[in-house]
Formats: C-alpha cells, structure tokens, sequence
C-alpha cells in the first residue's frame, strides 16, 4: 500500500510542475505511477476548470485560452512537447533508425509547430463551443486522456534507449491500467451523476478508446512501440477528440450552447 500511495506522488513528480517532493522513489513506486496517471489529470482538469470559471465573464474564448495556458504552466507543456516530437518523427522520417534519431533532437521542426498550432487552436475552438459546460468537459477530458497511454505501455514494447527518463514508468502492468481505468469510469460516471455533460461522458470514453487504438496502431507499424513521447502525443490526440464527442453528442441531443 505504501509503494502504491509513493507511486500517485511520483506521479505528480513525473506529469507536473507542482512540488511535492519525497526523492528519491524506487523502482516500484515509478511503475505504480502510470495507475494514478488518471488522478493527475483529475487534479489538473480541477484546476483548469476552476480557471475557465473564473475567466468565465470575459467570454468563453478569453477562459478558454486562459484554461489552456494553465494546463500548460501545471504539466510544464510536458504532453505538448510529446506531441511535437513526435509530429517531427513520424512526419520526417521514413525507417524506425530515423524516427528514434528525430526523437532525441531537442529543435522543433514544421511538423513539430504545425502540430502544437492546430492541438492549441483544436483545442481553444472546443472549449469556446462548450461555454458553459466547458468546466465538466475538462475535468473529463484531463483524466480520461490520460487511460489510454497507460494501456499503451501495458500492451506494447517501448522503444526508446536505456537511458531515456521514462523507462521505469513505462514498465507497468495490467493491474495498473485496470486501477487507471477504474479512475477514469468513475470520474466520468460522477459527470454524469451531476448532470454536467449528461451521456457524453461515455460517449467521449469509447472515442478515447477508439483514439488509443488508432495510435497505438500506428505507433506500432512506424516505430515498433512506444516511447514517451509516443505517450504524450497520445494524450493530446485523446483531449481533443474527448472535447470534440462530448461538443458533437451534447449538440445532437440538444443540450449545446
């Protein structure tokens, strides 16, 4: 219990800014953090939430842009610089030699921006759509994004070099990805239960799945597997199309803005 307990701290150590300390953490508890990557989105999806409130007189583009630069400055552009990386790999790169060789350049390229630009901008237009029903999306969106990447270290190799920082995180198991599933279907059935964006909560978590699929898909056939910043572009995908089903289903049903 207690190495799970140090795992969701290193958890917050690994996926944020926020200083919680308790170095130096075993082997164990970097494996146990991938459960309690769920509960991290939570806690940033809580605070965004709370910033788009608050922003919220100045109009839904002003909170949500405000939103976003939050998550930014929590999580250090941790999941942004991923998918950067990971755009310039796969966008320039036709072997797996190259791919892994692009991964480790610090310099972003065209693919790399394009990527940021349109993750940012997908992003801001949604929340904007959402207006007032932006607040329980992102507290979807933050915790359940974040399912999908450990299940993707559970069913996958990584890749990446020995030497890379995120290899005893990605050493995880199904138990761990079962408890981050877990965390993810409660979040979204307590949504629900407070009517914040009725049914399309599971809706959003079915495309969240569909989503991981797809990259892991993709990872698998260019790379061969996994590697961090595989994981951190997996979450972006998966915070927009979250934010896109939950806009599309609550328009549909008649309960959009």
């Amino acid at each position: 219990m207690r190495t799970a307990l140090r795992g969701a701290r290193a958890a917050f150590v690994f996926m944020t800014r926020v200083p919680v300390g308790g170095f130096p953490y075993s082997a164990r508890e970097w494996r146990w953090a991938s459960a309690w990557f769920p509960l991290v989105g939570l806690v940033v999806g809580a605070v965004c939430a709370g910033v788009w409130w608050l922003a919220a007189p100045l109009g839904p583009w002003v909170a949500g842009i405000t939103a976003l630069v939050a998550s930014i400055l929590l999580t250090g552009a941790f999941h942004e610089d991923g998918l950067a990386d990971t755009a310039d790999a796969l966008g320039g790169a036709h072997d797996r030699a190259k791919i892994l060789v692009i991964l480790k350049d610090s310099r972003v390229g065209a693919f790399g921006a394009l990527a940021l630009v349109i993750s940012i901008a997908f992003r801001l237009v949604l929340l904007a759509g959402l207006a007032g029903a932006a607040p329980f999306a992102l507290l979807l969106a933050h915790c359940l994004a974040r399912v999908g990447p450990v299940w993707l270290m559970v069913a996958m190799p990584y890749v990446s070099d020995a030497a890379s920082k995120s290899r005893q995180v990605t050493r995880t198991g199904a138990a761990h990805g079962v408890i981050a599933t877990a965390t993810g279907v409660a979040v979204a059935g307590g949504v629900v239960l407070a009517g914040g964006v009725n049914n399309a909560a599971f809706a959003a978590f079915a495309v969240m799945a569909l989503a991981t699929a797809f990259c892991g898909w993709r990872f698998r056939a260019r790379a061969g597997g996994v590697t961090g910043d595989f994981l951190g572009a997996a979450e972006q995908v998966n915070e927009i199309v979250i934010l896109f089903t939950i806009l599309a289903v609550l328009q549909v049903a008649g309960f959009g803005p």
